[in-house]
């Protein structure tokens, strides 16, 4: 079930979910909208002119409150907000719209575990011919939580529990023996 504005509301006055700093406003009818952070990763193309999935990606990082996205490219960001969720909640990212119809993607996985702590990072993908700057605070996405049918028998302990910054891919991780988490 997808919660309503009554229902994230009732969930924060209990405690049961955080979301720091809230803006009251940016509470939708059934989302609440996130704003963007100020740091930010910028990844840097390999000596070898390729990058391996395999190998961990490196990243040049950018802390400021504004940033410039040249035309088709990437730029990892993250939110403003740290997020808690209890065991019983799972969270979907999108993209706000009239971001998207500036030609401002966000690429993100899209999913939040029940469990997770920490703030969301968005892989952001300017689509246009043409630069785009964002700035700190501004509306970037909206996460929309659902209550899960049954808690989850396990917790969620993936490599991004945590993190307070824009975290870089780990993916290479996986390709280590244990699975990297």
């Amino acid at each position: 079930m997808i919660l309503s504005d009554s229902d994230i509301k009732a969930y924060l006055e209990r405690q049961l979910l955080n979301i720091e700093p809230l803006v009251e406003a940016h509470i939708e009818p059934a989302s609440v909208d996130l704003t963007l952070g100020s740091h930010f990763l910028k990844p840097i193309l390999p000596e070898t002119g390729v990058q391996r999935m395999s190998d961990p990606i490196a990243y040049e990082t950018i802390e400021q409150p504004r940033v410039v996205i040249p035309a088709h490219a990437f730029i990892l960001a993250t939110t403003e907000e740290y997020i808690t969720l209890p065991q019983q909640l799972t969270g979907f990212i999108e993209g706000r719209s009239s971001v998207g119809r500036a030609g401002l993607f966000i690429q993100n996985a899209g999913w939040v575990d029940p469990g997770f702590e920490g703030k969301i990072t968005l892989e952001l993908y300017n689509a246009n011919d043409f630069p785009l700057e964002i700035e700190q605070g501004q509306r970037i996405c909206q996460i929309v939580l659902a209550e899960t049918k049954t808690v989850p028998e396990t917790k969620y302990q993936g490599k991004y529990q945590g993190q307070h910054t824009t975290t870089g891919s780990r993916l290479f991780r996986d390709w280590m023996k244990d699975g990297g988490d």
